[in-house]
């Protein structure tokens, strides 16, 4: 067999395997005992998984679900849990994004909001470039009269390293149109927080 007869997906684990091993044995272990053995092709499979996002476009998930709609109150997908990696330590962060739009003509599938949010978690991230780029994407796919987007997230290179404070959660917020207005704004906070 040669390259050309495994799926890319393959050759990216085996590549991103033979780094794991060589890791493994700078840390002191010994990637040939019997619990390591299939750690790095794991470790491969689990990076394709959690970086997936590279690979997703966010507008054309958006899109697949669009509808003519004469509605212009507030559209408000709450608590959508996520995972994400830090790209500075590449440990974990999650929480809850809260996501607002007011349409414009246009509605897209509430699952689609949540899809976004995935896309966007399951790519190396700051919390804070995530809140924007989830923003970006509907205000630039939908064109609503406004987007707001919360994100709230515990990150575990503040918890398990560094400074080590167990129960710090950071929030993020970023907003366009609409959500200007300090009463708009304030409406949908009072929302997610019921």
């Amino acid at each position: 067999m040669n390259l050309q007869d495994f799926h890319p997906n393959d050759i990216i684990t085996a590549q991103i395997g033979e780094h794991i091993h060589t890791t493994l044995q700078l840390v002191g272990e010994d990637p040939e005992r019997e619990g390591l053995l299939r750690t790095p092709h794991r470790v491969g499979k689990a990076f394709q998984f959690l970086t997936k996002g590279y690979q997703e476009d966010p507008e054309a998930i958006l899109r697949s679900a669009l509808f003519e709609e004469d509605y212009q109150q507030m559209v408000v997908v709450k608590d959508i849990e996520f995972y994400s990696l830090c790209e500075h330590h590449l440990l974990p962060f999650f929480g809850k994004a809260h996501v607002a739009y007011i349409p414009n003509g246009k509605i897209t599938g509430l699952s689609k909001i949540a899809r976004v949010v995935d896309v966007f978690a399951r790519r190396l991230q700051v919390q804070e470039r995530m809140t924007t780029q989830i923003k970006d994407c509907i205000q630039n796919t939908l064109n609503p009269l406004g987007v707001m987007v919360v994100i709230e997230a515990e990150h575990m290179c503040m918890q398990m390293r560094g400074v080590q404070k167990q129960h710090s959660v950071t929030t993020t917020s970023d907003f366009t149109g609409a959500f200007t207005r300090p009463e708009t704004r304030q409406e949908f906070l009072s929302l997610i927080k019921q």
